[in-house]
């Protein structure tokens, strides 16, 4: 478990605003400790306007995850940066809270820590299953990310890192159910639009349907519609499923429906669609294509 902190080249810079947006702490409650009890250092532009650095950030989330487990501030603002870690290594032992293991996933993506991730993710799945801590804890951690990142508030490593982590982890119990009889006949194609690279909600599909029996195939990241053709020649009729985070772009929604209605209209395939980028997106008008508002709506629909 990592809460030292590593040389680096540059460290990223924050607001105080994108501090209490990542740390749950309010901006006026910040100042507070840094008047009373010096918690943090942060420097200041020619204007007053405080700086702070991913070093900030993180002993302000460690900070966060023990006032969040009963320990007052009085009482962290005289722990040393070791104290400090036992302290959390002790609380985790005993907490079992959303929050809590946000913040703590928070860290081990800031500090590259695959042990501490584990430490979250692998007793959470022992306890009450894949589904669920993807629904409780993944879910709610991927939005943090996106939070992050559109704030540009993490480096492209960073997600990456832990974008990776996530995959390893589905693909390995996706792994484990390569013994699992396939009960039914339907086959499902998971596949993501050209452009569209927002995969680990597709893969958690993926083991969801082959938990209720169904065949899958699993094409991944940025899949042209022209290879979806071929597809079909070589596996007859099957159902496309696809996931829309950020491609095709809104403006070009209805060619892609399109062209899906021209190449499938005959072809005795159908195709789901899900994702942020069509929430109050109606049907289109065409029998191949079906659009659910959640994974969750498509699921209870096959």
């Amino acid at each position: 478990m990592v809460f030292q902190e590593n040389k680096v080249v540059r460290e990223q810079i924050f607001t105080i605003k994108e501090l209490e947006s990542f740390s749950g702490i309010k901006a006026h409650t910040i100042r507070i400790w840094e008047q009373r009890y010096n918690l943090l250092q942060p420097e200041r532009t020619d204007t007053n306007i405080r700086r702070y650095t991913d070093t900030d950030l993180k002993k302000l989330l460690n900070i966060s995850l023990l006032l969040n487990t009963g320990v007052k501030i009085s009482a962290v603002a005289k722990m040393d940066d070791q104290e400090m870690r036992d302290a959390i290594l002790k609380s985790q032992l005993k907490t079992d809270n959303e929050f809590h293991h946000l913040h703590i996933l928070k860290i081990a993506m800031l500090n590259y820590d695959e042990i501490l991730f584990n430490s979250v993710i692998d007793p959470h799945i022992e306890k009450f299953g894949l589904e669920k801590t993807f629904v409780e804890i993944c879910i709610p951690f991927l939005h943090t990310i996106g939070i992050m990142w559109q704030a540009d508030s993490i480096c492209p490593a960073q997600e990456h890192f832990i974008s990776c982590l996530l995959r390893q982890k589905l693909f390995a119990h996706i792994e484990s159910q390569k013994n699992t009889s396939i009960a039914l006949e339907k086959t499902f194609v998971l596949y993501l639009p050209e452009l569209e690279i927002h995969e680990i909600s597709l893969i958690m599909l993926q083991y969801l349907l082959r938990q209720k029996g169904y065949k899958t195939i699993f094409l991944g990241q940025s899949v042209p519609v022209d290879d979806l053709v071929q597809i079909h020649q070589r596996m007859g009729s099957v159902e496309f499923i696809s996931i829309f985070t950020t491609n095709p772009l809104p403006l070009f929604l209805g060619d892609y429906f399109k062209k899906i209605s021209n190449l499938f209209s005959d072809k005795n395939c159908h195709f789901h669609f899900t994702g942020g980028l069509l929430k109050g997106i109606k049907t289109p008008d065409f029998q191949t294509i079906t659009i659910h508002h959640s994974i969750e709506d498509f699921l209870q629909s096959v």
